[in-house]
Formats: structure tokens, C-alpha cells, sequence
């Protein structure tokens, strides 16, 4: 009888190797989801032949006017959701505030008025912008 007892000892050990087979599974599907969850609000950029931006500079804040003129900010909750002169003129000055060399950037698309854009620059400058750049797409060639 104490042959027997000592067979069946509990196994104290976890195998891992199912969990690690999880762990990869989950870590290709999120590395192919991740550039598809891309948000923001859908314009159609000039295009123009113009430099991009160098990888030192801070994240810029960007504005976008979309083809109705309707104007939206990529700082806060709401980034699809359109957001009043007062409201966009408040969220620049808080982001100037805490982060005073922030590049802010202008998307406009190509079928809006370009006054639409033009006032979009005036309630960045009001918010305190010192410059402000405007986002377009190259060229096809």
C-alpha cells in the first residue's frame, strides 16, 4: 500500500505553455488591429509639395474643418463630436498652459470655404498659438 500512495502524489506545478500560446495569439491580433483603430474625422487634404514635420518636435494639436465647416480638436473626449468657437478657443489655452511649445496644425478639407479655415487659424491665434501650420497630403505621382 505505500507503493501506491507515493504514485499519486498531487502535481504541484501549472503548466504555462498554453497561456504563452494565448499570450501570443492575442499579442498578433493586436498588433495587426492597432493601425486599423485610426480615429478621427474623415477630410479629403490638398496636396501640395511640402516638408514634413521632424521627429523632434512634440505631438502637435490638431484642428480639423471638415467639408461641412464643421471644426473638431484631437485633445479630450469628444474628438469626433464638433466643438463650439468658445470650447476650441478654451482647450487650446489649457494645452498652451501646461505645454507651451506645442505645434499647433490645421486640417481643412478641400471642399470647405477657405474663410471656414481662415477662422479656424483666428480662434487658434485668440487661443494664444503663436504659429500655426497647415496639414496636407504629397502629390500623386
Amino acid at each position: 500500500m505505500s507503493r501506491q500512495k507515493n504514485r499519486r502524489r498531487p502535481m504541484s506545478e501549472i503548466n504555462v505553455v498554453p497561456y504563452i500560446d494565448v499570450m501570443l495569439v492575442l499579442l498578433v491580433i493586436f498588433m495587426i488591429t492597432a493601425p486599423l483603430l485610426t480615429q478621427g474625422v474623415k477630410v479629403d487634404l490638398p496636396q501640395a509639395d511640402a516638408e514634413p514635420l521632424s521627429k523632434e518636435m512634440d505631438e502637435p494639436l490638431v484642428v480639423t474643418v471638415n467639408r461641412d465647416g464643421d471644426m473638431f480638436i484631437d485633445i479630450g473626449q469628444d474628438k469626433d463630436q464638433p466643438v463650439e468657437p468658445d470650447a476650441l478657443v478654451g482647450r487650446v489655452q489649457a494645452v498652451l498652459k501646461y505645454k507651451p511649445k506645442t505645434p499647433i496644425m490645421v486640417r481643412g478639407d478641400t471642399g470647405v470655404a477657405y474663410g471656414r479655415v481662415v477662422e479656424a487659424m483666428v480662434l487658434l491665434q485668440a487661443g494664444g498659438a503663436p504659429s500655426v501650420g497647415l496639414i496636407t497630403e504629397p502629390p500623386e505621382s
